[in-house]
This record gives structure tokens, C-alpha cells and sequence, in this order.
């Protein structure tokens, strides 16, 4: 029989051994396996997922098969197993406990090399590519891997449908949960250590649907906390209201925009900033994102009685100089942070609203004083993130005067102005490379504060904003576009204007 001493090592020997079936030679996009049971869709599809090549079988008699197997996996280097163990069999991932695997045969499941081979590569592209989230999504004929990168979800793999439950039970135990209950969703974290240096947190999330489950995983990169201030995309004026703003001993900032703006990394880069010997920093987190050294981190759980007004009440008695609240949710949650920033304490929160003067009125309507509001807050920054345009592939657009004028920019301005758009290229793959922020960053002033105490709505209080220079978020973003950085389409995207 015509063998390729190399196609064997093209999988682990555990499944050559497992399905009864050997990779005879590779030809292109086409693998060619020898089987005894032609009827073995299992065996082909592993083959196939495994090496990214269609399977293709050759019937072979079960008997000759069996001594053709013993030989060729006595006589194979194992230099590729040595090189694939290394590389994702060992990877330092904690959080789980295999030993407790589950009751109806989930112990095999947990166990299947490949299926570990295929997570850990998974998790491992995920980092490298920069993505934020995974998604694995059972359909009823397809079973669908997709990364976020840079805001977007792209799919990237699509494994065997055979293969939900056993990549579901890989990753549930990795994340020490009860890998028996697919009825209910779950929520877990893992570690996977990829240097010396170096580990990733993930946040895992489990949710039933008609097909399996589907699993949502949050990348928590350790790095991204620490950025620091000039990564984040500040212009310079606003870079300076910032600093200034959370070196104040009292007073409140707030952080504005959407699930996925950044205001996480912003609320850390802020307390990394002040995270001094002489300070004693507190926060209450739903949950902790990234562990932060030299920093008193709280999970709330309300189902243990321990809220964020519970919290930030338990912060007050511990001698406190600076307080992070995760979020705002709550005239409670407000007034006790408010009291906290009037009385000598530095705190920093977020909340979800579309601009900076709309937070003003959001605190008003969950029933909170205007005079605390105008005497407590000093700064609030309203935030995106657009995606940056990749340096090696944009180009120059020719846009009509009347859009360009239509979008904000100035007639005296047009003649000098050049504006980008994204190609694509094998550095980028879309056009697009990384992110960066789009602020809108308010002072309190003492003008705001009158009309604040006076009752302004969000309409006057943006007018008052844009008559102290404070650009908006579309105005930020055009910054962004004169700078060659974002595209006015991905502009567009992220900031809607009236």
C-alpha cells in the first residue's frame, strides 16, 4: 500500500488507534483515509476537522488495516506529537477539576485529545488576533465558532457537529462548572497562562439552546488595564481635563457609553494612574474584570446580600480615598457614591447613556438632588470605540464637497482635507486594524452647575457644553477622520446623529 510516512502524523495516534482508520497521503485540500468501515462518518469528520482537509476513504480489510496500523505507529517519529504536545496538550490553563467530570459518559468526553488540541488552539488564535470575545453556537447542522475583533464578529471555525457536547464539556470543566447541566445557563472563569509572564482571564458564559450549548467567552487580557493614559485615544485637551479631574482629593467622574465603549479600561487606566502607596482604593465590581495589585476589589452578589449600596456603605467604614462603583444603577447606589464624593472621597462610576449631558439628566430622573448632582460631579466622559483604519492599506477617497460639508467639516478646511477609507490587506484582513476612543469629556463648570440646580434639560445642557468648547461625540470622531485614523463610515457606525 502506498503510504506517505508523514500523513499519519497529520493527527493524533490516539484517534488512528480510536476510529480503526490511517491517513494514507494528502493531495491538496484532500485526504486520503484508509477504512474497514466505509460507513464510519465519525472517523472522517474527526479527520477532516483535525487536519482542514476533506476526508476521503479507501476501503481496506479490517485484518490488513490492524497490522498496518501496529507498524506505522511503532515506526513513526514522534517529533509532530512531541511538537502538538507541547505547543496545546500542555498548556497551563486552570479553573477546572477533571477528576470530576460528568455522569453519563462526560469523562471520555473531557478526556479527547483532539477536542483539547482544538480548544486550546481556539483560545490561543483568539489572544493572538486581538479578539475581546469567543462564541461557540450550536446550530442544527452547524456548529459555529465566531471571534469579536475590533467590534465585529467573524466567523473562524466551524468543527464537526459531533463535536458540541465534548468541546462544551472541555471548556465548562476548564471553568469549574457542572459539566452534567445543560439545562440551565452557567457562568465561570479559567486562566490560561501563555508565558512566564504573561496570563489571560476568561469570563465564561453557558447558555441551553434548541442544538447544545452555546458558550460565550470574555478575553480579560491583565495588559489592557494597563494601557495607560496615552493609549487610549485622548486628544490633548481632553487628556488634561482627565488627569486633572481624577487628582482632585473629592468629587465624582463618570463614565459614559454602551456594552463594549471601553469604560472598563478607562475606570482601571484611572485607578492604575492613582494607585499609589499613600492611597487606599476600594471597588465594587459586578463582577471583577481584571485583578488589580494594591487594589481593594469587591464582587457584589445580591443573592448573599451584598449589593453595590451594601458595598460602597461597608467602604465608607475603611478609611477610604478613592472608591470605584462598577455602576450606577440606582438612586441608592447614586446618592450614597454622591455623599461619598462630597465628604472627602474620590469616586469613579459608569453609567449607560448616549452622551454626557443625557447623564446629567438620567441622575436626575432616578431621583437624585440636582444641588448633590452640580456640587459632587466634576467631570463625565462619554465614550466609543471606532475601529482604526490599517496604516498599510488605506487610501485617499474622493467625497463631494456638499457630504463632507453635510458631516460637519468646515468649508475652509475642504481644500486641504484628505480623507481615508479602509482596502484590506494581508496585514489587516478587512481593512481595519485595532481600535480607538472617541470621547466626549465635560467639566462641571460652574455655569453647568447653575443650569444643572436650574433644571435644564439634556437639549440646554449639551448647548451650554458646545458654548464652553466641549466637542460632542461626532464632533471627537471628526478629529479622528482629519488625522487619517477613522473612516467616516466607521464614524457613522458607532456615533448616530439627529
Amino acid at each position: 500500500m502506498d503510504l506517505e510516512s508523514a500523513a499519519a502524523n497529520l493527527v493524533d495516534h490516539k484517534m488512528i488507534v480510536k476510529h480503526n482508520a490511517l491517513p494514507l497521503f494528502k493531495r491538496g485540500n484532500r485526504l486520503f483515509v484508509a477504512v474497514s468501515d466505509p460507513t464510519n462518518q465519525d472517523a472522517l469528520d474527526e479527520f477532516k476537522f483535525n487536519v482542514g482537509a476533506n476526508a476521503e476513504a479507501i476501503l481496506v480489510e479490517e485484518d490488513k488495516l490492524a497490522k498496518i496500523i501496529e507498524t506505522v505507529l511503532n515506526d513513526q517519529d514522534t517529533t509532530m506529537d512531541d511538537l502538538d504536545d507541547t505547543d496545546l496538550d500542555d498548556l497551563d490553563i486552570s479553573g477546572g477539576d477533571e477528576e470530576g467530570a460528568g455522569e453519563d459518559g462526560d469523562e471520555t468526553e473531557v478526556d479527547d485529545t483532539p477536542v483539547v488540541r482544538f480548544v486550546n488552539k481556539v483560545l490561543l488564535d483568539a489572544i493572538n488576533k486581538g479578539a475581546s470575545d469567543l462564541h461557540f453556537e450550536p446550530y442544527e447542522k452547524v456548529y459555529r465558532v465566531r471571534f469579536r475583533i475590533d467590534g465585529i464578529l467573524q466567523e473562524v471555525a466551524s468543527p464537526p457537529i459531533t463535536l458540541v457536547r465534548k468541546i462544551s464539556a472541555r471548556i465548562k470543566v476548564l471553568s469549574q462548572l457542572d459539566i452534567s447541566e445543560r439545562r440551565i445557563p452557567q457562568d465561570g472563569r479559567m486562566k490560561m497562562k501563555i508565558s512566564k509572564t504573561r496570563a489571560i482571564d476568561f469570563r465564561v458564559s453557558t447558555c441551553p439552546t434548541l442544538f447544545g450549548e452555546k458558550i460565550v467567552m470574555r478575553i480579560l487580557d491583565p495588559s489592557s488595564a494597563t494601557l495607560g493614559i496615552d493609549a487610549l485615544g485622548y486628544e490633548e485637551d481632553q487628556k488634561k481635563l482627565f488627569m486633572d479631574a481624577i487628582h482632585k482629593p473629592y468629587g465624582m467622574v463618570l463614565v459614559t457609553g454602551p456594552t463594549g465603549s471601553g469604560k472598563t479600561v478607562s475606570l482601571y487606566t484611572a485607578l492604575n494612574i492613582l494607585n499609589t502607596d499613600d492611597r487606599n482604593i476600594s471597588t465594587a465590581e459586578d463582577p471583577a474584570e481584571i485583578s488589580l495589585s494594591g487594589i481593594n476589589q469587591v464582587n457584589v452578589n445580591p443573592k448573599a446580600g451584598l449589593t453595590f449600596p451594601s458595598a460602597l456603605k461597608s467602604f465608607l467604614r475603611q478609611d477610604p480615598d478613592i472608591i470605584m462603583v462598577g455602576e450606577i444603577r440606582d438612586i441608592e447606589t447614586g446618592e450614597i457614591a454622591i455623599k461619598a464624593a462630597q465628604t472627602g472621597h474620590f469616586v469613579i462610576s459608569t453609567l449607560h447613556t448616549n452622551d454626557a449631558p443625557q447623564t446629567l439628566t438620567r441622575l436626575i430622573n432616578m431621583g437624585i438632588a440636582p444641588f448633590n448632582i452640580a456640587s459632587a460631579v466634576s467631570l463625565i466622559i462619554a465614550q466609543r470605540l471606532g475601529r482604526r483604519l490599517c496604516k498599510h492599506c488605506k487610501q485617499p477617497l474622493d467625497i463631494p464637497r456638499e457630504a463632507l460639508l453635510k458631516e460637519g467639516f468646515k468649508e475652509e478646511e475642504l481644500n486641504d482635507l484628505t480623507i481615508y477609507g479602509p482596502v484590506g490587506c494581508d496585514q489587516c484582513n478587512g481593512g481595519y486594524k485595532g481600535r480607538v476612543g472617541i470621547y466626549q469629556v465635560m467639566p462641571i463648570s460652574e455655569a453647568m452647575g447653575k443650569l444643572i440646580m436650574e433644571g435644564g434639560n439634556a437639549i440646554q445642557l449639551a448647548d451650554q457644553a458646545k458654548s464652553e468648547g466641549v466637542n460632542d461625540l461626532h464632533a471627537s470622531g471628526l478629529i479622528k477622520v482629519r488625522q487619517g485614523i477613522l473612516s467616516l463610515e466607521e464614524l457613522n457606525r458607532i456615533i448616530t446623529t439627529d
